[in-house]
């Protein structure tokens, strides 16, 4: 397995990669990895959260002959810009560019290349259909197939019915709370005020998020799509699912692990926002990479 830093000429912004390749020669399937949201890095991971599907992915899909492209977001890590002037849209802008930069790679079957999208980054890699050259499949992993305002609105009922017992009580707060913080988003016309310090998304990225509908670059898809969200996601509707699947016209393969949480991992607990710290102690779950890798082995194959 070999590892190569890579720079991507995006708009605004050089953005650095890592491609993991196969210790072998000539040209590969590949795949493009694109990550939720915040200001997350090549390796899946923030301040406060290290997801660690990056990394998890690569070697896997290397270790099956495939090449695989992970990029640190515009300002973070060691890409360039500013990751607080970058909009939903820029993001979107930018995953395109990271895909015309795999395609070109000399170590890359241009044909072949697929997209892996995990929570928002499920709904940039689905906006990929607009590219140029779209990929040649989707796996979508907590993805979402309702408007960006609808996915936040259910987020918010969802974390407020899996409060632990005793904070109860105080979920129609936060469900009112957060109401009235996406009225006035939607009304905002800043760019950089930031009211979520932890997860950092400016008034800019969730206003456009928000205004986002991803059902018709999901009716746009005519190639092979795996979709993944497990039954105890908080932040994604596991019902997203069928609904991606009555949605695109490629082959559909969709799954729905009973114990799957947003963050990719087993929970044998209740759901909750609040069980997170214990999740990401554990690795992403084997099954989850298992399945990905299975699936592009199958649909990639030709």
């Amino acid at each position: 397995m070999r590892k190569q830093t890579v720079e991507i000429e995006a708009a605004g912004a050089l953005l650095a990669g890592t491609l993991t390749r196969p210790d072998v020669d000539g040209r590969r399937p590949a795949a493009l990895l694109v990550n939720g949201s915040g200001p997350i890095d090549r390796d899946s991971a923030m301040p406060g959260l290290a997801l660690g599907l990056g990394p998890a992915l690569a070697v896997a899909l290397a270790d099956e002959d495939c090449v695989v492209l992970r990029y640190d977001k515009r300002g973070v890590g060691s890409s360039q810009g500013d990751y607080l002037g970058a909009g939903f849209h820029d993001e979107c802008r930018d995953a395109a560019a990271a895909l015309a930069a795999l395609r070109a790679h000399p170590a890359v079957d241009s044909e072949r290349v697929f997209v892996v999208g995990h929570s928002t980054g499920a709904v940039v890699a689905a906006n990929l259909v607009r590219a140029v050259r779209p990929p040649a499949g989707y796996v979508l992993l907590a993805g979402a197939a309702q408007p960006g305002d609808q996915v936040m609105a259910w987020q918010s009922e969802r974390i407020a019915a899996t409060l632990p017992r005793l904070l109860r009580p105080l979920g129609p707060v936060l469900v009112r709370r957060q109401a009235r913080e996406r009225d006035r988003i939607r009304r905002s016309t800043a760019d950089r005020h930031d009211r979520m310090p932890r997860s950092r998304l400016t008034d800019r990225w969730l206003r456009e998020y928000l205004a986002h509908d991803p059902r018709p670059d999901l009716a746009a898809i005519d190639r092979p799509v795996l979709a993944i969200t497990g039954g105890k996601d908080v932040q994604v509707d596991p019902a997203d699912v069928p609904r991606i699947g009555r949605l695109v016209t490629g082959q559909f393969d969709g799954e729905l692990p009973t114990d799957l949480t947003h963050l990719l991992r087993r929970d044998c607990g209740p759901p909750g926002l609040w069980r997170y710290r214990g999740q990401l102690r554990r690795p992403i779950d084997d099954w989850v990479i298992r399945r990905v890798v299975a699936w592009a082995r199958i649909r990639l194959a030709n």
